[in-house]
């Protein structure tokens, strides 16, 4: 009976924060239209200059809907959104859709190499920080977690660079590929790294791989900071509990205690956490890109944004948000099968 009450209470819960995505969605597309709007300027001519007529300016913006009422081009926006239509950029005609395929692979695997680098050096280092509480080794890890997340991202891979540049002179420090396997790679999924290995050739693997090196690093350790607090917090936190006092007085080694049981429920928080960062990482991703002429939507956005392409920022920022709502509900969503304590 309880188990199917727990089944129902899951189900429940994984319903209504679904649904609630609508609103959440929403809220998100107005901000964006709003703000995009209030920005001085008209878009057209902020774009191509004094290259039209005030005729063809006139006419563009027609084409672009313009001129219409804001409270049509409000409703017009949210029903081409939620036909997975971002519009076509003005610069260069291109509709965002293609933008996101051509470049969204590159900032993929820049995301997805960071939070695994992340994770990986993150959550240890959280974890023996916590369990060695107030030693120096303790002190030494929260230092280094603190300088990781306030130190400026860009400062960071500009420094990087020049320390491979004295130090590995020949290891990548731009772009995702060089040249010569950029032109040979056959283009099918739009992810380099993906595309190198149906390629099958393994000198053009080992390139893509270390042109992510850098970036994914650089990126990581943005996130590192905010895991290593976290996991060392709610491991201190953990090792209070009852369930942990219990097991010690049953005479379980404290490797054990720590392993199976404080770091365990640690985890539960962190997991929220974490895939609430994807905002994070995705503002930390242009920035990278930007630094290690990596082509992805970072830098897309970037010369977007030098170009005022209106139409183009706006697609890209709303792309972005859909992806950060989505991931927030996934996290909620896994957070709950793993807590049993998170339902309504």
């Amino acid at each position: 009976m309880s188990s199917g009450s727990g089944s129902g209470s899951l189900l429940k819960y994984i319903g209504i924060r679904v649904l609630l995505v609508i609103p959440m969605m929403w809220v998100l597309l107005t901000l964006v239209f709003i703000l995009l709007r209030v920005a001085p300027g008209d878009p057209v001519t902020a774009a191509v200059g004094d290259k039209l007529s005030p005729a063809a300016i006139a006419q563009r913006q027609h084409q672009l809907g313009l001129d219409k009422p804001l409270i049509q081009q409000y409703v017009e926006y949210i029903g081409h959104v939620c036909r997975f239509d971002f519009g076509t950029t003005i610069t260069d005609k291109e509709p965002v859709l293609t933008v996101i395929r051509d470049q969204g692979g590159a900032t993929l695997t820049l995301t997805l190499g960071a939070f695994l680098f992340a994770v990986a050096v993150g959550v240890p280092l959280g974890r023996l920080a916590g369990r060695r509480r107030d030693t120096a080794l303790d002190a030494g890890i929260r230092v280094f977690g603190v300088v990781t997340y306030a130190a400026p991202i860009f400062w960071v891979g500009i420094m990087l660079v020049a320390l491979v540049i004295k130090f590995l002179p020949s290891w990548p420090t731009f772009g995702i590929a060089s040249p010569v396997v950029a032109f040979e790679v056959p283009t099918k999924t739009h992810i380099m790294l993906v595309d190198a290995v149906l390629y099958g050739h393994g000198d053009a693997i080992t390139d893509v791989l270390k042109h992510h090196v850098l970036p994914c690093f650089t990126l990581g350790l943005l996130l590192m900071g905010v895991i290593i607090r976290l996991v060392r917090v709610n491991v201190i936190q953990a090792m209070k509990g009852d369930y942990v006092e219990a097991a010690r007085a049953r005479g379980i080694k404290e490797g054990r205690v720590i392993r199976k049981h404080a770091f365990r429920n640690a985890l539960v928080p962190v997991i929220t956490v974490i895939g609430l960062q994807v905002a994070l990482t995705l503002s930390g991703a242009v920035l990278t890109e930007r630094t290690f002429n990596w082509p992805g939507l970072g830098t897309a956005l970037i010369t977007y944004l030098n170009g005022r392409d209106y139409i183009a920022v706006q697609g890209l920022v709303t792309f972005f948000a859909i992806v950060v709502v989505i991931v927030s509900v996934l996290v909620d969503i896994i957070n709950a099968l793993v807590d049993p304590r998170v339902r309504y």
